[in-house]
């Protein structure tokens, strides 16, 4: 049997293809949503002959009682989470400065993008040590791993810095338990093209990377999918940039 799959926030973005990509290997998958419901119905419909295989939970990544009633609920259906992608990652569109933040926006970010993977990782790490398997997936940016400054983005990317070094601690602490942990750093893929497959490009939608076209959903995927099989199991607290060469964070715009 395949290993249950859990990723949070799935049912649109980045998320969806993921989601799709674990689906089509044939994995019993667990998707979160926050309030979008018409997405996940949408999902489910566009889905249909997965729905076996499919479970849709409701939730805020920002509440540990909700992460917890989420994972609960996954169990139930397809018992325990052997792969846990952490997908969710609230972002603050506007771009303000440190000091224009406010307090609830501060913590918004720190605990949907930092929090939340301690709190998905406490509720799943008891079973992945019992099975002797578990593959943990999380989400940074480029050159995370530096903690650079990222102006006008200073509480997402402080978070997700946060997040490198998380990571890697469970990487070292897990790692004779046959769990391993990494992090996926997504390029700039944005609109139509976080649901796109590689077949179904279309220039005008998302600007081309230096690697001669715009990134999708599916390149996320495959890197996540890369670190959540059974054979990588050598690989663990490492940071990979799915970029296609292009600089995200230091890019003028």
């Amino acid at each position: 049997m395949n290993p249950h799959v859990f990723i949070s926030a799935g049912t649109k973005g980045l998320g969806r293809q993921v989601a799709e990509y674990f689906l089509k290997q044939g994995h019993f998958v667990t998707v979160s949503y926050f309030k979008d419901e018409k997405a996940g119905q949408a999902m489910k419909k566009e889905l249909d002959q997965y729905q076996q295989s499919l479970h849709l939970v409701q939730g805020d990544v920002t509440i540990k009682e909700d992460i917890d009633r989420m994972i609960a609920s996954s169990k139930e259906r397809f018992g325990p989470v052997s792969i846990l992608v952490c997908n969710a990652g609230p972002y603050i569109f506007e771009r303000k400065k440190l000091a224009d933040y406010e307090s609830t926006e501060w913590n918004a970010m720190v605990q949907g993008n930092l929090s939340s993977v301690f709190h998905f990782f406490k509720a799943c790490v008891a079973d992945m040590r019992k099975a002797k398997f578990g593959r943990i997936i999380t989400y940074g940016f480029q050159d995370a791993s530096n903690a650079p400054g990222w102006m006008d983005r200073s509480a997402f990317a402080a978070a997700k810095t946060g997040l490198v070094s998380l990571t890697r601690t469970i990487a070292q602490e897990e790692a004779a338990s046959g769990i391993t942990a990494n992090m996926v750093c997504p390029g700039d893929i944005s609109g139509k093209m976080k649901e796109a497959t590689i077949e179904e490009i279309d220039e005008n939608l998302g600007e081309p990377a230096p690697v001669g076209r715009p990134g999708t959903g599916e390149d996320i995927a495959r890197a996540v999918a890369f670190f959540a099989d059974a054979s990588s199991d050598f690989i663990t607290g490492a940071i990979m940039e799915v970029t296609g060469g292009q600089n995200v964070v230091h890019r003028k715009v």
